[in-house]
């Protein structure tokens, strides 16, 4: 049977030397703490906030993520195609993203904000109304992505290929659409 932990707030805890319980947490919040390189998988977090945490190359197999939001949080090369992909939302607002994957997953409507994306993997990723506002996406992969109606016009460093992506009803500004046009190698002046 699983621990059940509701409305707690867990500050400055590094689960690095304190192990983290294994169990749903509901309504949690996390502020500064540490889960680099933590084994947080099987672990559900429902409707839970994680503020200044370091999450870089957590490993999150079969983690549920539900509804919770990521604020200021560093996420360096997470793996989260291989966390369990029910019911899974989540938002990201001035969070370090550089090098993590969300390959194959379905995360439509999800708001990334301020956030550093480089070299992030949406390979075969569903993000259909997903918000890129003021993201930096400087080598970030889209290769047959569904990017129906996302909204780009504040995004930066974007590259993706019109021609390998759906792209119906997306939004873009006149400054970064010449990501779109750059896998043709002409020149915009």
């Amino acid at each position: 049977m699983l621990d059940f932990f509701d409305n707690e707030e867990y500050s400055k805890i590094d689960f690095t030397k304190k192990k983290i319980k294994k169990g749903e947490y509901d309504n949690c919040t996390f502020s500064n703490c540490n889960f680099e390189n933590v084994h947080a998988s099987n672990i559900q977090f429902v409707e839970c906030e994680f503020i200044n945490c370091n999450f870089s190359n957590a490993i999150v197999t079969h983690t549920a993520f539900k509804d919770v939001d990521f604020i200021n949080c560093k996420m360096i090369g997470v793996k989260f195609n291989e966390c369990d992909p029910f019911l899974l939302q989540f938002r990201f607002q001035e969070c370090q993203l550089n090098f993590s994957s969300f390959y194959q997953l379905k995360i439509p409507k999800t708001v990334f904000n301020s956030c550093n994306l480089e070299e992030v993997d949406f390979t075969e990723s569903m993000l259909q109304n997903t918000v890129f506002e003021k993201c930096d996406l400087k080598n970030a992969i889209f290769d047959r992505t569904n990017l129906e109606k996302v909204d780009f016009t504040t995004a930066f460093n974007l590259d993706i290929n019109p021609q390998e992506n759906n792209l119906k009803g997306a939004k873009f500004n006149k400054q970064n659409v010449v990501g779109l046009v750059s896998i043709f190698k002409v020149i915009v002046e």
